[in-house]
């Protein structure tokens, strides 16, 4: 747990120093939460709702995909700067640098996300201490859910600007097709599928219900909970079963 706590502790401290990140990802998601609503307001109203109030918990979801995103990069880092090596090389388990480094980078998510929650009266979001109870519950899920994906996806990575274009064919079309930003019930069929199988789906529709109760077209809670907590287990195992992996990639 030593080794745990101290690598959960660097990506905290390393996040707070680097204050264009820090700067970046305070104010990402506040101005595509602003420029969706603005740009939309008035043209639909998904589930009868104003599309500021629709896109601000597709928004919570959004934090918690960038932060994973810049967050697991770091492992790519610490392979080029050495440190990587050194952890790989003392006694400390393997499993307790994926649970570090996946911790880290959802500590960050659920922590940025909280920040932007402040924001839910000005998007019309009616708040109760149940609500924020549940939703933060939803949250950390799903934020340890994509940081275990990045996580796995960056452990396998030699490239950084490999891991952005990874990430993006892959996350990216997840977070669209999750009804994040759209309602998909009138999708094409074969969207209309994919946003079944879609992982995603399942975090984003657990927030509406947290936040915003019954929504059209989203999946009962109870189903959003299986397949957010099937989601985060499958790809934790995802990334204990990389770290695990003993490649020539360890020690170069």
């Amino acid at each position: 747990m030593r080794a745990v706590l101290a690598l959960w502790h660097r990506e905290i401290v390393r996040f707070l120093r680097d204050r264009p990140r820090l700067t970046g990802s305070l104010l990402q998601p506040i101005v595509f939460w602003a420029l969706f609503s603005g740009a939309l307001h008035g043209s639909f109203k998904p589930g009868g709702m104003d599309y500021g109030q629709y896109f601000f918990v597709g928004t919570l979801a959004m934090i918690t995909l960038f932060t994973a995103i810049f967050a697991t990069i770091t492992v790519i880092e610490d392979r080029k700067e050495g440190f990587l090596q050194g952890v790989l090389v003392s006694p400390v388990p393997r499993l307790a640098i994926a649970l570090g480094k996946i911790l880290g980078g959802a500590s960050l998510g659920l922590g940025l996300a909280v920040i932007f929650l402040l924001l839910a009266p000005l998007a019309g979001v009616s708040l109760s201490f149940d609500r924020v109870m549940l939703g933060l519950g939803v949250l950390a899920l799903l934020a340890l859910a994509v940081t275990g994906l990045g996580f796995a996806l960056a452990w396998l990575m030699d490239s950084t600007a490999g891991y952005h274009g990874i990430m993006m064919l892959f996350l990216m079309p997840m977070l669209l097709l999750s009804g994040a930003f759209f309602p998909m019930e009138s999708a094409h069929p074969v969207l209309a599928w994919v946003r079944f199988v879609n992982p995603m789906t399942y975090g984003v529709g657990a927030l509406r219900h947290a936040f915003q109760g019954e929504v059209p077209g989203v999946p009962s809670f109870s189903v959003c909970m299986i397949g957010t907590v099937l989601f985060a287990a499958a790809t934790f195992a995802l990334g204990a079963l990389v770290v695990n992996r003993r490649s020539v990639r360890d020690v170069v």
